[in-house]
């Protein structure tokens, strides 16, 4: 058999490619657990911005500072970074993954994160990947963004709020289920590609849902909710 000098070049490149590919790849050892926390300063307002690729995402209020965070991995290189800068009365946080090859078995990234309750705050959160639950009802929010590529979301907005505030959700594959507080006065859009749609406690009009406190409420939460593949489901309670 006659082996032609493009087949050998064809498999010396490819073999190349994929040496090259095995020795970039992150090693998992043993689990890092890392404490840490951003004191409170003189800023009155509040920006946190939480970016994950891929993992265990856990996020509520109940910090005395502006933030605690516990974090838990086996990848040296997923080590998150936390910045905090404050302009003027208005702080700047953020907390973020570095890239790296999310695609592996025997990983593990999880992120227990809680935000000071007291502060007014605009917070955004992405995750290409994984379980996302967020427990933020008794966070002073100014307005809520979230995304996430692939996985499920479970966010609770029960509580008391005193101001109003508006929330975005996309998600691309998996499940989201959305608790908003029923004393206030909701407006709610949701809907997706594929995936049923399930609104509890709210009454349907036209393209959207809303409560009988809407029209007279102080406080109004406003929801836009898009899905990719997967169900939705919103609950007012």
């Amino acid at each position: 058999m006659k082996i032609s000098f493009f087949s050998v070049l064809l498999f010396a490149v490819v073999s190349s490619a994929v040496v090259t590919a095995g020795c970039n790849q992150e090693a998992a050892g043993p689990v890092i657990h890392e404490s840490q926390s951003v004191p409170k300063d003189a800023a009155t307002a509040m920006r946190a911005d939480i970016h994950m690729n891929a993992g265990t995402l856990k996020l509520a209020g109940g910090s005395s500072g502006w933030l605690d965070a516990n974090f838990d991995y086996n990848i040296p290189q997923w080590k998150p970074t936390i910045t905090y800068n404050a302009v003027g009365a208005s702080g700047d946080l953020r907390v973020e993954q570095p890239g790296g090859n999310q695609n592996r078995s025997n990983t593990r990234n999880e992120w227990d994160l809680r935000l000071n309750d007291d502060i007014p705050t605009d917070v955004t959160t992405e995750l290409g990947a994984g379980d996302a639950n967020l427990n933020l009802g008794t966070v002073t929010l100014r307005s809520l963004s979230i995304e996430i590529g692939a996985g499920t979301l479970n966010l609770d907005l029960r509580g008391h709020p005193k101001r109003s505030y508006e929330v975005r959700i996309r998600g691309g594959a998996g499940d989201a289920t959305v608790r908003l507080p029923a004393d206030v006065g909701l407006y709610v859009e949701a809907g997706g590609g594929i995936g049923d749609v399930s609104v509890k406690g709210l009454r349907h009009e036209g393209d959207h849902w809303l409560n009988d406190a809407y029209a007279t409420a102080p406080v109004q939460v406003h929801a836009n909710i898009k899905g990719g593949v997967g169900g939705i489901t919103v609950i007012a309670e």
